[in-house]
């Protein structure tokens, strides 16, 4: 299979402030190893990043731009979305039909937003889907602690299957590039 890794929206806004993401430098570094591994063995990755019309995360601010803790390299690529699901109206699709790539790793923030919105979308369209377990984040949301978002949503993800495709969920020193 060939795989690539989709880095989801570590931006400044969603990585600091009253919106900073849960145990904040353990997932970037748990990202960062991630994407580490993924270069050195030729796979692609790719840094997608959330814009609005307004606010923290208006495309070219402060917050839009990606967390300076979040290493990259020249050769990643990026695309932007307006929503939480990667695939609408982007040229995410075209990008990995272009290169062949049908499993995705999936990492980032907010697991409750965009990460979930993505892996199901990349499922609906019959890619296979590992989620990277340790490897999102989000914030509480006023009755679930961001620690029990992110433990649902593992749970919940790891159970879809379907003729065509899966979405496994596992830590990220366990993914199989």
């Amino acid at each position: 299979m060939n795989t690539a890794l989709l880095i989801i929206d570590v931006q400044e806004a969603l990585c600091s402030g009253e919106e900073a993401c849960f145990d904040r430098q353990r997932i970037l570094q748990t990202i960062n190893d991630l994407g580490a591994r993924t270069r050195a063995v030729g796979r692609t990755v790719i840094l997608i990043q959330h814009e609005e019309l307004e606010g923290a995360l208006t495309y070219g601010a402060a917050g839009w731009q990606l967390t300076d803790d979040l290493l990259t390299a020249a050769d990643d690529l990026r695309v932007r979305k307006t929503t939480p699901d990667a695939f609408y109206q982007t040229d995410l699709q075209p990008l990995l039909q272009a290169r062949g790539i049908d499993r995705l790793v999936i990492c980032g923030l907010q697991t409750d937003y965009c990460v979930n919105a993505t892996v199901r979308q990349a499922h609906a369209l019959g890619y296979d889907v590992v989620l990277a377990a340790d490897a999102h984040s989000t914030v509480d949301n006023g009755s679930m602690t961001a620690e029990q978002i992110i433990a649902n949503h593992n749970n919940r993800l790891g159970r879809l299957s379907s003729a065509v495709s899966r979405i496994d969920v596992v830590a990220a020193a366990d993914i199989r590039l």
